[in-house]
């Protein structure tokens, strides 16, 4: 079983590390790129990563090129990256990923200004109230500050609410206050005018972390600070894809008066381990083959419940695409995506729209068609109306 376990971890590190980019001459050609379908209903965006950002594959950049026109970076903004000492920034990805963007006339939304996880270490260690405060007032100072007018839109704060709507127990919680999220978005403010300000999350589409989430957003608008819109991450699996919870979450955050983006969408085709919930980042589940079923490939059936599965769900966002802004994939391809080591380290997951051999797979055509059937069917509504 170890044996099995190391070289299926091995295998998932070795997919996961970059594009590969192999292509079979006698592959078909896509058909249709996303942007280009979606254009005047929200934007197309998809995580990459550091050798994306730097063009090391010329095949994955195209598939990045053709069919986003925004990209968040996945990892190269977090704090434990971008600002490793209390005295150093490091912004040398991070800048490069604004000259990829703007070589290649792509929106930029940073990810993440504060964040409770993937802090750097000196952080972690603090245990004074005052020194939290000027390391976070600082920090988006600092980072918000240099890209202003260069990003579209900034993930000001990532995840401060447990599942039951109420606030994360952080380090920010417990030395700066239940306040620290309306403050984090004022100074972001300052910092960057002239960028989109986000409060980003899992599960708030669910009801109670949902009620949560519209208490927040109400509490920073009552303070007069500025907030564009709530980015609600979208980690869901092909087994449960709670729909009706999703629209009521756009109907109501939307009547906030503010932008809804799903901004880390995927579907895990695997099966959840019984005591894993949400999409914390810190969840670590012994590995289980029973938990890894499909390291050969993926059977048609559960490949038609993935594709029937983003039908679904694009067919909901064109419904409500006056109130949607931007959909973003989180990864380019099946080998990059996180869900290959979460929770459980060295799995097979196939939760993208591209597979690990840079093809579109049958996901990706279904959901360029639900836009075209979308388009017939308004336009044979609209021509009935007018002759009723």
């Amino acid at each position: 079983m170890r044996d099995s376990f190391i070289l299926t971890s091995i295998l998932s590190i070795l997919l996961s590390a970059g594009c590969s980019s192999f292509r079979s001459p006698n592959e078909p050609k896509q058909s249709g790129t996303l942007k280009d379908t979606f254009k005047g209903n929200f934007t197309i965006g998809t995580a990459i990563n550091a050798d994306q950002i730097r063009e090391r594959d010329p095949v994955c950049g195209k598939i990045i090129t053709d069919n986003f026109d925004a990209v968040t970076p996945e990892n190269i903004m977090k704090a434990e990256v971008i600002h490793p000492e209390w005295d150093r920034y490091d912004f040398s990805l991070s800048d490069k990923l604004v000259d990829y963007a703007k070589k290649h006339n792509l929106e930029v939304n940073g990810h993440t200004l504060i964040w409770h996880s993937q802090l750097p270490s000196f952080v972690r260690r603090m245990k004074d109230a005052d020194s939290v405060r000027q390391y976070f007032t600082n920090h988006i100072k600092t980072v918000a500050s240099r890209y202003d007018g260069k990003l579209e839109s900034w993930d000001v704060v990532n995840e401060a609410l447990e599942e039951d709507g109420s606030m994360r127990r952080s380090i920010f919680l417990e030395k700066l206050g239940d306040n620290f999220v309306v403050e984090a978005f004022k100074l972001a403010r300052q910092a960057s005018p002239n960028t989109k300000l986000y409060y980003n999350d899992y599960n708030i589409e669910e009801p109670a972390k949902r009620a949560g989430a519209i208490r927040l957003i109400k509490k920073i608008q009552a303070a007069g600070v500025h907030i564009d819109g709530v980015g609600i991450q979208g980690h869901w699996n092909i087994n449960h894809i709670p729909l009706k919870h999703i629209e009521d979450a756009i109907t109501e955050f939307s009547a906030l008066g503010i932008k809804v983006a799903f901004t880390e969408l995927d579907l895990s085709v695997l099966p959840s381990p019984p005591n894993a919930t949400g999409a914390d980042v810190n969840q670590n589940v012994q590995y289980d083959a029973k938990l890894n079923p499909y390291t050969e490939g993926l059977p048609d059936s559960v490949q038609q419940k993935l594709t029937d599965g983003y039908a679904s769900l694009f067919r909901l966002f064109l419904k409500h695409s006056d109130k949607i802004g931007r959909i973003t994939m989180w990864g380019v391809h099946d080998g990059q995506s996180w869900l290959n080591n979460w929770p459980v380290m060295g799995r097979t997951n196939y939760p993208l729209l591209f597979d690990r051999q840079l093809k579109p797979k049958p996901a990706f055509y279904q959901v360029l068609k639900i836009k075209e059937n979308y388009s017939v069917n308004n336009q044979s509504h609209q021509k009935n109306a007018r002759f009723n």
